[in-house]
């Protein structure tokens, strides 16, 4: 029998601002004034990075810092802008990435980078977000 493989499972997961974060542990923000939400996620392994939409990109006050060609399942490609840094926890997990704005979407795609960031990963089984189950307390980083 072949082991299940699911491609796309929704989580919640929340978003922080990294430039807030590190304004208030320089003491110039108080834990009330940084910006975060909490969304629901796609989780898309075949996706690289984060995705978030110009309202989440709002909501954290983030400005654009770069821009990359985006390459869409089918194939066409068109360049969007990159903010950051943005802080994606879930559970007990938080890492630190860049995130892709893509205009007239209202979606977050949470994709591999941040995922290994976190070490976490779908359980096809419960069709769910997960932290790895071989590392529960600590998150586990792959160095070669």
């Amino acid at each position: 029998m072949e082991p299940l493989e699911l491609e796309l499972v929704d989580a919640e997961i929340e978003l922080v601002s990294g430039i807030d974060l590190a304004l208030l542990r320089a003491g110039h923000l108080t834990e009330l004034e940084v910006h975060r939400c909490v969304v629901t996620a796609t989780v898309d392994r075949k996706s690289t990075m984060l995705v978030i939409s110009p309202e989440v990109q709002q909501q954290l006050n983030l400005r654009v810092i770069r821009s990359v060609e985006a390459e869409f399942a089918d194939g066409s490609s068109e360049p969007y802008g990159v903010v950051g840094p943005v802080e994606v926890r879930f559970q007990n997990r938080r890492t630190s990435v860049e995130a892709l704005v893509i205009p007239n979407s209202t979606k977050v795609l949470l994709g591999e980078i941040p995922m290994e960031g976190m070490d976490v990963l779908i359980d096809p089984k419960r069709e769910r977000l997960i932290v790895n189950p071989d590392s529960p307390d600590v998150a586990k980083v792959l160095l070669m």
